[in-house]
């Protein structure tokens, strides 16, 4: 596919206006740590909101979603959808006590929650864990989408996209900070969006499609149009919906939808400008990011399937690409050639946009774990924050150069996003728990990380090594959650306690709801008789309602759309019904929960 000039030169305006942004805020970027890393603590929640759903519309989510349209149906879609249950708990139980810490990063949380050198320790090697293990193989992921597409669209060989993007985006990662992030975020989601709704449109008019009735009536996708799963294919309705929504909610960590909010979401709910505003920017992702971004994705995949049935008819397209990257994510980019010149420029510069936007917050994110958490913790504490600045730009260039290493070691989007899940089974409990139970310490996170890795090291590598039977990758991961909780329950069975001291420290600060908290607080105590109540404004049955309520309005609203598009217009109706029904009572909850945008 050639690119015309006035391609190139869509292309180059965002360019433009992308690195004017970060050199703008350069300088206020540089007068600090928390300038860098959280924008001051002045961002307003529409924009934060708005840059957790840029982060999380990366380059490799649409080939993502591809790969399991086509191998597995808009079913498959469950693997992610499920996490909403897990970003609504975190509005209505976490956003405000992840603001109220104060923390700079998340990784700063242990030595707030838990004591000793057990904290320490879990505080330096999670901050290496996550910001460069985690985070690398994260980038890599997004970095192999723009690989592919890369060489689909533009003709550009793996090492060459590699330098570029590499380039680029650790010049205006480095420059920017947080408020170059978040306000290039905004550009950014914009035309991604378009590009996203462009490229569905034109897949939906190419003669194999035939329009939206072509496509819901075309033999090649039967099977594969459905909501929810064929129940009467029990391993397929087990692995898809049934564990997604029971156990992988709130056992797995993974970056974007960590259990009780984690990593780049906890870093914008800590930037913002007061509690209320972090539960409102929260809420506002898990909308856009649930109810109005899939469908255009979902449409693209569902075309791709008519147009290369096949991966042999994918090669035959285009046989110019590395045969070692030839998989069905690939199909995704694949349409995208039929798009006009003009806005096949504007949609390159949406994915390229969704790529920045992606890496430069992991780079933020996990630059602040390396600099705050490792380096000026353990390394050099008495440094001037000058310097700290420079230790994070410098910690970019580091993570840019191994993220493009594992890179050219991937295959496919779905082959990471296994591996991810299963080194993360079994920890979600201990986030959700860490701030409502006093008896969760330290050793009770480093036992699971152990051993969360460790199943999920050996289940990769050792298991089939051995001569055992291949393990379906649901079956791998309800048994490293059952490992690893059991493993992690005992050892906090067995080991210390937090000392008093900061347990009352931290119930002081953080005012959790719920009983568990009223044994370390003492009998009879001031404290202990406003244990559990938390603020005023603060209800712990009307989160859970407000839990519930808003799942069903994001659900409802992506349910209604799909069958909408479907030509479905009874079931369309009753979904967004009930989508209506939902939303005012949500409306109701939310001043019981101190919620107001």
């Amino acid at each position: 596919m050639q690119l015309t000039a006035i391609d190139w030169l869509v292309m180059a305006l965002y360019g433009v206006v992308a690195l004017t942004v970060g050199l703008y805020f350069a300088r206020r970027a540089g007068q600090g740590r928390e300038e860098f890393f959280l924008s001051g603590r002045k961002l307003p929640w529409w924009l934060l909101g708005t840059s957790m759903v840029a982060t999380t519309f990366s380059t490799d989510t649409p080939n993502l979603v591809t790969d399991m349209v086509r191998t597995g149906g808009v079913s498959s879609n469950w693997l992610w959808w499920a996490y909403l249950i897990t970003g609504m708990c975190t509005v209505f139980f976490y956003a405000r006590m992840w603001r109220r810490s104060g923390a700079l990063t998340d990784i700063g949380f242990y030595e707030l929650r838990y004591s000793g050198k057990p904290a320490a320790f879990l505080r330096g090697f999670r901050a290496l864990y996550l910001g460069f293990f985690f985070n690398v193989m994260i980038m890599a992921t997004v970095t192999l989408a723009a690989i592919k597409i890369s060489g689909v669209l533009l003709g550009l060989d793996k090492y060459t996209t590699v330098l570029i993007c590499a380039s680029i985006t650790a010049l205006y990662s480095a420059t920017s900070g947080l408020w170059g992030v978040v306000v290039t975020d905004l550009l950014l989601f914009v035309i991604a969006m378009i590009g996203s709704l462009a490229a569905a449109f034109y897949s939906l008019q190419q003669p194999e499609v035939g329009g939206l009735s072509g496509l819901v009536s075309n033999p090649a996708l039967q099977g594969k149009l459905s909501l929810l799963p064929d129940f009467s294919d029990w391993s397929t309705a087990l692995a898809v919906f049934i564990i997604p929504i029971s156990v992988q909610w709130w056992s797995t960590w993974y970056p974007g939808a960590e259990p009780g909010g984690g990593g780049y979401i906890a870093q914008r709910m800590l930037a913002a400008r007061n509690e209320k505003e972090a539960m409102s920017a929260t809420m506002w992702f898990n909308v856009a990011h649930y109810a109005l971004r899939p469908w255009p994705w979902v449409l693209v995949a569902l075309c791709s399937v008519a147009v290369y049935p096949t991966l042999e008819s994918l090669q035959a397209s285009f046989p110019g690409i590395d045969p070692s990257i030839l998989r069905h994510d690939l199909a995704y980019p694949a349409m995208l050639v039929f798009l006009p010149h003009g806005l096949l420029g504007l949609v390159v510069a949406s994915l390229a946009a969704a790529y920045m936007s992606t890496i430069s917050t992991h780079l933020n994110w996990g630059s602040s774990y390396i600099v705050d958490d490792f380096y000026r913790r353990f390394v050099a504490s008495d440094r001037d924050e000058r310097h700290y600045v420079r230790m994070a730009r410098i910690s970019t260039v580091v993570l840019v150069v191994f993220t493009s290493i594992v890179a050219f070691w991937l295959e496919n989007a779905l082959q990471a996003f296994q591996i991810l899940l299963q080194i993360g089974a079994g920890t979600g409990l201990i986030f959700l728990l860490r701030w409502y139970w006093w008896r969760i310490n330290a050793w009770s996170e480093i036992s699971a990380m152990v051993i969360s890795f460790s199943v999920a090291i050996y289940f990769q590598f050792i298991h089939e090594a051995l001569g055992f039977a291949a393990l379906h990758p649901s079956l791998k991961l309800v048994l490293g959650v059952a490992i690893t909780t059991v493993g992690w329950l005992s050892f906090t069975m067995l080991t210390p306690a937090t000392d008093r001291a900061t347990l009352e420290s931290f119930f002081a600060k953080i005012r959790p709801l719920g009983p568990g908290w009223r044994k370390v607080v003492g009998e009879g105590s001031r404290a202990s008789e406003s244990a559990g109540q938390g603020e005023p404004d603060e209800s712990l049955t009307a989160a859970f309602g407000g839990w519930f309520l808003g799942c069903l309005v994001v659900y409802s609203a992506l349910f209604g759309t799909g069958y909408l598009l479907y030509g479905n217009p009874g079931l369309a109706f009753a979904c967004f019904t009930v989508f209506l029904i939902s939303v005012v009572g949500l409306y109701k909850v939310l001043p019981k929960v101190g919620f107001t945008a």
